[in-house]
């Protein structure tokens, strides 16, 4: 295999991350629709203020693995868990949990923009207000301030209440990240948020990526491998529902544990 350690570490910089504290901690899980299990055994530590990859091929469970993190699967008839998922060290399936907390504490964001009928400023102000804020000028801040760390404030501040669908495809997406941060959650999923823009919108994005990795823990699903080792510190490799291995990005890319894991980077199957 080529030996394309170097740069990837420049710009993972995932050997920053090794001493982080674990943000989720997923022991032996195991996911069901109904009578078929999508998920099986899964262990997993991601640490705090670290980019995590999601790769494997189609149908592998990237998708299913990272709902469970925010229990987004709960909505979806007959599905069912056992194991944990801890994120700061509390499982997030106790009976007590709040499920609204815990998705204003881990936002998402999906491979489809899907920016509201309403203006570039309701878009982002949507979550404030349904969470019971009214203070305009905290409101009008948090906008501002949320569009900024989206890298977009410069691009829609001429034209905050114009809709966003006159938004290209990439800055819509980057709305959608503004719109996941405004109320402030502690962990981002971002499932495939690349796979529909142009290279120039797909740059944009990753460099975003690693920006907001400075105040957030981050999982991204990809499908495409060159961008999880352009962005990730650590990348989990599934495969038929198991999490085949899970290491630090360089590691995965060249010089992975197991051959299965080898032979899907280099492109042998998938």
């Amino acid at each position: 295999m080529a030996n394309t350690t170097q740069p990837i570490t420049q710009i993972a910089g995932e050997r920053e991350t090794l001493d982080n504290p674990v943000k989720i901690q997923v022991e032996n899980f195991n996911f069901y629709y109904d009578t078929v299990q999508a998920l099986k055994d899964i262990n997993l530590e991601i640490k705090e203020n670290s980019v995590v990859g999601i790769i494997g091929p189609s149908g592998c469970g990237k998708s299913t693995f990272l709902r469970c993190l925010n229990r987004m699967n709960d909505i979806i008839y007959k599905t069912r868990v056992q194991g944990r998922i801890l994120i700061n060290g509390r499982n997030i399936f106790d009976k007590d949990l709040d499920v609204v907390e815990l998705r204003r504490n881990v936002g998402m964001v999906f491979q489809k923009s899907n920016p509201f009928p309403k203006s570039i400023f309701d878009n982002v102000a949507y979550g404030l207000r349904i969470n019971g804020i009214k203070d305009k000028y905290f409101i009008e801040q948090k906008v501002e301030k949320s569009l900024q760390d989206a890298a977009l404030w410069n691009e829609v501040k001429d034209r905050l209440h114009k809709s966003a669908f006159e938004l290209s495809g990439g800055q819509q997406q980057r709305l959608c990240i503004a719109r996941a941060l405004a109320i402030e959650p502690q962990i981002l999923l971002l499932d495939e948020p690349a796979s529909a823009l142009d290279p120039i919108a797909t740059s944009k994005i990753e460099e975003l990526i690693h920006e907001l990795k400075v105040k957030y823990t981050i999982v991204i699903v990809t499908h495409n491998m060159q961008q999880a080792a352009r962005v990730s510190d650590y990348t989990a490799f599934f495969m038929l529902g198991e999490l085949i291995e899970v290491d630090l990005t360089s590691k995965i890319f060249t010089n992975p544990s197991h051959k299965t894991t080898e032979d899907y980077v280099t492109g042998r199957f998938g």
